[in-house]
C-alpha cells in the first residue's frame, strides 16, 4: 500500500472516529433506542466512492473497533459491527450502478440495512424476538438519516472532484 493511500485511510478513519465520538455526545433524538443520525456514514460513503470499496470497509471497521474501544460497550460493538457489515454489503454493489450524484440511494438503503443488522444482532444476543417491533421505526428514521448522509457525502465528493479536476 502506498504512503498516499495509507495517509488517506488514516485521515478518513480519524474523521469518522471524531464524528462518531461527537455524535455520541448529542442527546437522544427520540425516545426509541438506536435512533441517531449516523453522521460517520458520510465518511464511509465518501470513502466508498473516492478511494474504493475495500478501503471504505477498512475505514468503517477501524472506526467501529476504535469507537467501541474508546466509548462503547461490548454489546454496542456487536450491534455496530453487525449493522456496518450488513450496510456495507448493500452499499458495495450499489456503488457500481449508482453515480456519485445519487449517493443518497446507497445512503438510504445502507442505513436501512444497518438498522436491520443491529436488530438481528440484538435479537441474537438477547434472545428477545419482540425487538423486531422497533424495526419499522428504526428503518424509517434510518432512511431519513441515510438520505441526509448520502446527500452530504455526495456533495463532498462532487465538490472535491471539481477541485481536483482543475
Amino acid at each position: 500500500m502506498s504512503a498516499k493511500k495509507l495517509t488517506q485511510l488514516a485521515l478518513l478513519t480519524a474523521a469518522a472516529l471524531i464524528i462518531h465520538t461527537l455524535e455520541a455526545l448529542l442527546p437522544a433524538l427520540a425516545p426509541v433506542p438506536g435512533i441517531k443520525l449516523g453522521l460517520a456514514n458520510i465518511v464511509t460513503l465518501f470513502a466508498l466512492y473516492w478511494i474504493g470499496p475495500w478501503e471504505a470497509a477498512l475505514v468503517t471497521l477501524a472506526r467501529v473497533l476504535l469507537g467501541g474501544m474508546f466509548g462503547g460497550s461490548v454489546s454496542g460493538l456487536i450491534y455496530s459491527l453487525a449493522g456496518s457489515a450488513l450496510s456495507l454489503s448493500v452499499m458495495l454493489p450499489l456503488k457500481k450502478i449508482v453515480p456519485p450524484g445519487y449517493m443518497f440511494l446507497p445512503g438510504i438503503l445502507g442505513a436501512a440495512a444497518h438498522n436491520l443488522g443491529q436488530i438481528l444482532a440484538a435479537v441474537a444476543v438477547t434472545r428477545t424476538p419482540g425487538l423486531f417491533m422497533y424495526l419499522p421505526v428504526l428503518v424509517f428514521s434510518g432512511c431519513l438519516a441515510g438520505l441526509f448522509t448520502g446527500l452530504a457525502a455526495g456533495a463532498l465528493y462532487l465538490r472535491l472532484k471539481r477541485k481536483t479536476d482543475k
